[in-house]
Formats: C-alpha cells, structure tokens, sequence
C-alpha cells in the first residue's frame, strides 16, 4: 500500500482538527502546525469538505470543523476523500479485473490485499489514531518486527 502525500496530509490535517473539536480551526493555523502552504491544506479542506467530513463556518470566528465527532469518522473516509478507492489496479478497482490463464486467479489476491487494506483504516477512527488506542489486532500488526522492516 502506498499513501500519496495528499492522503498522508489529509489524514494529519484531520486529526489537527480532531485534537479541537468541536471547535474550529482556521486554514491558515492548520498549515502553519502541518508546515503546508495555506492553499494546499485549503484544497485538502475542500475535498474534506465535499465528502461532508468537515463543515466550513464563516465569519470571523470561522474556520473548519470536523462534520462529525472523531470518534465516527474513519482514517478509510480520510483517504478516500484524498485519494479516491483505497485499492486499485491499474485505475480500475480489483473486483473489475479479468485475466486469463496462469493469472486467472489475480482479482481474488487483489480483493484479498483490499480487504487486509480495510481491515485496518476502516477499523481506526480519528480519535483512535490521535489517542494511539488502536484496536488490538492493529497493535498486533504494528508490534510485530517484520512489519517495520522495509520490504
């Protein structure tokens, strides 16, 4: 699995805006805490916002907010909001794959990398991220050795 620098930047500006909910925060705060330019965490904010993740408030206490408690949204929507389906092959999604012969069995290993994908970012809220609080079989996987080797 391989997160982009706009998904890895959305999940950090969701979880700035989990550590204060309900309150808001400005874009121009979050980018200064995240080290963003201002326009870039803008354009993650909107897309935060168009997957109804983060409500904008205007005025001059305004800024954004988390749509939804931290502990109802999960990193997976972050992702997704960012990054589009949290697998693919090729731009198509693993279920649209078809091969021939001796990779005939390829879709089924691609639905079983996308399951093992959402078995973690749909299982971990923001809260449980800010907190390190994960559910056990994530700290399972992160305490194992082999899983912070580079491969």
């Amino acid at each position: 699995m391989q997160v982009s620098a706009r998904a890895e930047y959305a999940v950090r500006i969701a979880l700035a805006l989990a550590s204060d909910y309900p309150d808001t925060r400005s874009a121009g705060s979050i980018a200064a805490v995240q080290s963003l330019p201002r326009k870039f965490a803008e354009v993650i904010l909107s897309d935060l916002r168009r997957a109804d993740l983060v409500h904008s408030v205007r005025g001059i206490e305004g800024g954004y907010r988390l749509a939804r408690p931290p502990e109802a949204i999960a990193v997976a929507e972050v992702l997704r909001a960012a990054d589009g389906p949290l697998a693919e092959v090729r731009g198509k999604r693993p279920e649209s794959t078809s091969y021939e012969g001796a990779a005939a069995n390829l879709p089924r290993l691609w639905i079983a990398g996308r399951a093992a994908v959402r078995s973690v970012f749909d299982e971990v809220t923001l809260a449980q991220a800010l907190s390190g609080e994960f559910p056990l079989h994530i700290r399972e996987l992160a305490a194992d050795a082999d899983a912070w080797l580079p491969r």
